[in-house]
């Protein structure tokens, strides 16, 4: 069985620089207030995971987690 590869965005680590969603904006948007969030129930496919980590690389505030499960 494979693992489960999911996205989060700390809410309260995010500033709103937007770099999320201009990375991914498959898997990010933002809120009314201008901090990202996560699209969905933040699930990743073998073709966003990429995205995903390139955009936890970007975040100045290091906001979003990649999680892994079984």
């Amino acid at each position: 069985m494979g693992r489960i590869m999911k996205v989060v965005i700390d809410a309260d680590l995010c500033q709103g620089h937007g770099r999320c969603f201009s990375i991914a904006p498959i898997i990010f948007d933002f809120d009314e207030l201008g901090n990202g969030v996560v699209i969905g129930v933040g699930s990743l496919t073998p073709e966003t995971i990429d995205l995903a980590r390139l955009a936890q690389a970007n975040c100045p505030e290091h906001a979003i987690f990649i999680e892994e499960s079984s």
